[in-house]
């Protein structure tokens, strides 16, 4: 009775004793922005190889910056490349997120991005008929993912431009690069866009982010805070991405309007959508920016997995806020 009682005893022991948890984290430079992963675990890791290489692949995919990957030479005319699956997911996505929002969201903005002087093309002198004349190359509806994996556009001048969705999908890759690796509890953060998994085990608290105000121009200042946990977040402004013209002084934003060809300086002032992938949450922000307010809530009524915070004016001028209730729930008083 005495050894069982010392083995129990022993047992015990053993399973409240845990080892300590150690806080990994790589962070850089990729896709023109910083980067900051954090996972959790019970010993020192370092993936930066397998982070490097993330990057490295779904820049020959997908990159516009990048002459030899596979979207520039799709771009230019080549329709023997097949795609590879990074590319099909994006396409997919794109599609879906397209059609939700009635066509506000269309990476076909490429031609119209680069005129604008947002892309890596070149800057074109703008009026109504140049507008006008582009919007041929424009339309979601004009490209195709075909069957052999090949791309298929009505118009050789269509140009793709993925940077509305390729950031959040590579988080998304970046997650499941460490799901593989067997990491349950990580985050992982690019140019401010973020995706989740578990919780911070060191802190026992779920991760916290930060959605900077759109209304602060000199340095940063935090509007809200949001825990998250096993969901991604991505944000949207004009507030950052924008040019001046040296001439005239018109501001320009980033947000291209893909039915009218214009850049869009709406009363919509900055997005933050949570949803299960980072790509979608990236989608829709940008969405979101473009289409008017009450469109954005109807569209956000009808998805059930999606949660936004928009900031905006009012007629008056005024900044107000709108949520969603899933979003409030998540926010830190």
């Amino acid at each position: 009775m005495r050894k069982l009682v010392f083995l129990f005893a022993g047992v015990l022991f053993l399973g409240c004793t845990s080892m300590p948890l150690i806080k990994n984290q790589n962070a850089g430079n990729a896709l023109g922005t910083t980067y900051s992963i954090i996972y959790i675990a019970e010993e020192e890791l370092d993936y930066q190889k397998e982070i490097d290489s993330v990057f490295q692949v779904l820049n020959q995919s997908l990159s516009t910056y990048q002459p030899t990957s596979d979207i520039s030479k799709i771009n230019l005319g080549d329709s023997t490349i097949v795609v590879d699956h990074m590319f099909q997911d994006v396409f997919k996505t794109s599609t879906r997120v397209y059609k939700a929002s009635n066509g506000y969201f269309d990476p076909t903005v490429g031609v119209l991005a680069n005129a604008w002087g947002f892309g890596p093309g070149n800057q074109l002198e703008l009026d109504s008929l140049k507008v006008d004349s582009l919007l041929v190359y424009v339309g979601w509806d004009k490209v195709r993912l075909n069957a052999d994996g090949t791309i298929s556009k009505a118009h050789k001048a269509i140009r793709f431009d993925f940077n509305a969705v390729a950031k959040g999908y590579a988080i998304d890759r970046l997650g499941a690069m460490l799901d593989t690796k067997g990491i349950e509890n990580y985050l992982v953060e690019v140019g401010g866009e973020v995706l989740t998994k578990g919780i911070n085990t060191i802190s026992a608290k779920q991760w916290t982010v930060g959605i900077d105000d759109p209304q602060v121009t000199s340095g940063r200042q935090l509007k809200r805070i949001v825990s998250l946990e096993d969901k991604a977040l991505a944000s949207s402004g004009n507030y950052r991405k924008f040019r001046i013209d040296p001439e005239t002084g018109e501001k320009y934003v980033h947000t291209i309007d893909p039915k009218t060809g214009y850049t869009k300086n709406s009363n919509v002032l900055a997005t933050s959508v949570v949803a299960n992938t980072c790509a979608e949450a990236d989608a829709y922000a940008t969405a979101f920016m473009a289409m008017d307010l009450e469109d954005s809530k109807n569209l956000l009524d009808a998805q059930d997995e999606l949660e936004a915070y928009i900031i905006f004016l009012n007629e008056n001028g005024e900044t107000k806020e709108f949520m969603t209730s899933g979003f409030e729930k998540l926010m830190k008083q």
